[in-house]
């Protein structure tokens, strides 16, 4: 009989993992340093800090206008598109300025803009969420950033409920949508062929918040966060990345695989295209960092990007663009913070893409 891995409760701890006592010397002591990744990530291109998932459902205005002084690093995407707060718009931000490009572009009638991510043909897909379905849209920037007309996937869709938990990913080629919904604390992960419209659906009976999708060709990583109930509140005892080949069979996330437990200071991680390396995002007290873990052994290999940051808080997201090779950071601050450059506020913003 087989061992479902996500119901095992030996672990009695309550609480959020706490910091590391310090980042360099956990991991830089851990292992030597393996061999580089490869270009299917490389952050060369810049890394940004975006803010996701605050209290407040109300846009910030100012916080648009406010630019960024100094030089960034013109080797990643120049342009983030992120949904307003209140899901009623798209805002497409200049990444070098701070400023926004064009008009917002309105959500469908009904419905309420949710998640973005990378669509991976220079477009962005969108997650629009009604009382029972999602639905997915596409949209597409001109060379200086406009947004285009925004269309509806044909054949994809949702049924059930989309909440701030929810988490999307398109794979690099664009032809599959991976979306997480909920019912309570229960996750249903739903994989839809962009093309054919066809959907596989993985279910567990295990309270838990499935984040930080990612794709490398068919396998999709996840970081499973299962949540028990302490003092009245859904508290995370644990962040684990799992990773699930969808070219399989559908059924129980108990099919996915373990691959690492994350570090103390991590919620965070993302699959690089060739399958071969998870990216985690750390942080302790003012210091942000990425740090590479060999998928195949599970133990860390090089850090390879930090950064002294006041007040940036926990790092909730990692992304990547389309070719995988520049990371996204999204963090509970609300501010954008880029490789070189200054940081640039984005308090308005519920999700963003590059």
């Amino acid at each position: 009989m087989r061992r479902n891995p996500m119901n095992d409760e030996r672990e009695s701890r309550h609480e959020k993992p706490g910091r590391a006592a310090g980042l360099r010397g956990v991991w830089r002591a851990a292992v030597p340093v393996a061999a580089a990744i490869g270009v299917a990530l490389v952050v060369g291109g810049g890394v940004d800090l975006v803010h996701s998932r605050q209290e407040s459902d109300e846009p910030k205005p100012k916080s648009a206008k406010t630019t960024a002084v100094g030089k960034a690093d013109t080797k990643g995407p120049r342009y983030v598109v992120g949904v307003r707060r209140s899901g009623t718009a798209l805002v497409v931000r200049d990444i070098r300025t701070g400023d926004d490009v064009g008009l917002p572009v309105a959500a469908p009638q009904g419905q309420r803009f949710q998640r973005i991510a990378s669509g991976g043909d220079g477009s962005y897909v969108v997650a629009a969420k009604t009382a029972s379905k999602v639905t997915f849209q596409r949209l597409s920037l001109d060379k200086n950033g406009h947004p285009e007309a925004l269309a509806e996937i044909p054949r994809v869709a949702v049924t059930g409920v989309s909440t701030p938990w929810s988490d999307l990913a398109v794979t690099a080629d664009g032809d599959k949508i991976a979306y997480v919904t909920y019912r309570g604390a229960r996750s249903r992960l739903d994989v839809i062929s962009v093309g054919t419209g066809q959907r596989k659906t993985w279910t567990t009976k295990a309270a838990a918040r499935l984040s930080s999708l990612s794709w490398a060709g068919d396998t999709l990583s996840f970081v499973w966060n299962p949540v028990r109930k302490v003092k009245g509140k859904l508290v995370e005892i644990r962040h684990q990345v799992r990773t699930l080949d969808t070219g399989g069979p559908a059924g129980d996330l108990a099919l996915s695989k373990a691959v690492l437990r994350l570090p103390k200071g991590s919620e965070t991680a993302v699959l690089s295209q060739d399958g071969q390396t998870v990216v985690a995002g750390v942080t302790e007290q003012s210091q942000i960092a990425l740090q590479a873990f060999s998928v195949e052994t599970g133990r860390p290999t090089k850090v390879l990007w930090e950064k002294q940051v006041t007040g940036a808080g926990d790092l909730t997201g990692l992304d990547s663009d389309a070719t995988g090779g520049h990371l996204l950071i999204t963090g509970a601050d609300g501010r954008l913070y880029i490789q070189g450059a200054p940081a640039v506020p984005a308090e308005d913003l519920a999700d963003a893409a590059w």
